[in-house]
């Protein structure tokens, strides 16, 4: 099966570099690939996109050989591991904030011993059984290492809970929803900020391996978070990329006296 570029910098201990897709653009994909990103996350929590056009961008990053990381409408565990079978890198799902919510998660999306997928060996994941059962016997051997659990932290109580959730095994990253987190952290009675979040989720990471990240906006926040042990670190996305491109053709309009 294809390798993950997005686990190998992790075990490399090296920035995993991400960006975020939120809408049907094949060619982000080629792009995202050609500058030289690891990783693509596809937003379906926020986005409505038709599961048809989903497969296609999936079948894109294999082609173009690019990881993407799949945030989920639903975790419903057929659905889950669909997204796998279909060629998905990985999964980040929202909103965990416990650990028996990672165990089940786990239960999902990774094969015996570690959990309980479903086995179908006919998908993009496993090359179409192109090779028959000796791809199968190859795809087992290497899917669970080669396809990822992320669980993102967004409220005060999955804070309070990092360390347990990081000592799920069977995960491989957690992220943290800066937005979800710092609006309760905002309107909830609690003592904790949104820096000491990132602080208690690094240390629990670093306690039990798990790798880490979050968004980054400026160069010198993917520096700071990358101090403190970051790896998965998106930085760019489709919307922050037309935003920025019209407002600089707007600028020019403006500066123009003929517009």
């Amino acid at each position: 099966m294809r390798k993950s570029k997005t686990l190998q910098r992790i075990r490399n201990g090296e920035t995993v570099r991400m960006c975020c897709l939120g809408h049907y653009i094949p060619a982000f994909v080629k792009h995202a690939a050609f500058f030289g990103y690891d990783c693509i996350w596809l937003d379906l929590e926020h986005r409505n996109i038709a599961d048809r056009d989903v497969e296609a961008l999936l079948v894109h990053s294999h082609l173009h050989d690019i990881d993407i990381m799949l945030r989920p409408r639903t975790r419903e565990k057929t659905e889950l591991y669909r997204y796998l079978e279909d060629g998905a890198a990985g999964l980040m799902i929202p909103h965990v904030n416990d650990p028996q919510t990672v165990e089940d998660l786990v239960q999902a999306v990774k094969y015996p011993p570690l959990g309980d997928r479903g086995l179908d060996g006919a998908g993009l994941d496993s090359e179409y059984y192109v090779r028959g059962s000796e791809g199968v016997a190859d795809f087992m051997r290497d899917v669970n290492d080669e396809t990822f659990l992320v669980v993102q932290i967004e409220t005060p109580a999955a804070v309070a809970a990092a360390d347990e959730i990081a000592a799920v095994e069977g995960l491989d990253g957690i992220f943290v929803g800066p937005g979800d987190l710092g609006l309760r952290i905002e309107r909830l009675d609690t003592d904790l900020t949104l820096d000491t979040a990132f602080e208690t989720v690094s240390a629990a990471c670093k306690t039990h391996n798990v790798a880490w990240g979050c968004p980054v906006g400026t160069p010198e926040d993917l520096a700071k978070r990358q101090s403190q042990g970051g790896q998965l670190l998106a930085n760019a996305g489709d919307f922050s990329g037309f935003m920025s491109a019209l407002k600089d053709g707007a600028a020019e309009f403006d500066s123009n006296p003929r517009s």
